[in-house]
């Protein structure tokens, strides 16, 4: 898929930026989902820890890493969890990268899940988050011919949980809790498709004002 690719590459990108090469990394995927994220870091030679919370999908991760090499199975452990549970599963510092991604949307409570996974990061350590940019919904029917469904996207009064979806709630908050944001990109401009798609988008979601209306934003904090 374009977009997992995407924020693969952007945060590949950003880990060489932070960490020198060949640095084996702790990682924490907190609500990883089918685990392509989390198997890609592993692959890379990192030990990655991935938390998800829903049993079909964690089963199905568990069956695709029986597939992997000796070595990549022993540098990734999974656990039964989400992104809310960090503080129940690990001490603070343990990590060097932490994933956030699609979570926030997710958890009755964004602000406390937000803290829970910078906690867990040491000094240095990188925090991903992807989240939905709710402020261009109505962007996605918009392209695809969908009038109904961008004017209810545009005529819709914000959602409480929405607030803190925002980017520049999330800039602030990220500032308070000690993991000042360092970058962020947009994932998924155009919803296109191949790999001439995929150049055209990579370009775009570092650009404004095209990044300001993906479909996703994914943020990049630093521990201080």
């Amino acid at each position: 898929m374009t977009r997992q690719e995407l924020v693969a590459r952007q945060l590949e990108e950003r880990i060489s930026a932070h960490f020198e090469v060949g640095r084996r990394l702790r990682v924490l995927d907190a609500g990883m989902g089918d685990g392509a994220q989390a198997l890609r870091l592993a692959r890379a030679g990192h030990e990655v820890t991935g938390l998800e919370a829903e049993p079909a999908r964690l089963a199905a991760v568990e069956a695709a890493l029986g597939h992997e090499p000796e070595g990549i199975r022993a540098r990734f452990r999974t656990m039964a969890g989400g992104g809310q549970d960090t503080g129940a599963h690990f001490l603070p510092g343990t990590f060097d990268v932490v994933l956030g991604h699609d979570v926030l949307d997710r958890t009755p409570d964004p602000d406390s899940t937000l803290a829970g996974l910078a906690r867990v990061l040491d000094a240095g350590g990188l925090l991903s988050l992807v989240v939905p940019n709710v402020a261009a919904r109505a962007m996605r029917p918009g392209l695809a011919g969908d009038w109904d469904g961008a004017h209810a996207a545009l005529v819709t009064e914000p959602a409480e949980g929405d607030r803190f979806l925002r980017l520049e709630s999330l800039t602030s908050f990220l500032a308070r809790i000690g993991v000042p944001m360092e970058r962020w990109y947009g994932a998924g401009v155009f919803a296109g498709e191949g790999e001439e798609a995929l150049d055209v988008e990579e370009r775009a979601c570092r650009m404004d004002p095209y990044r300001g209306v993906a479909e996703s934003l994914h943020l990049f904090g630093v521990r201080g």
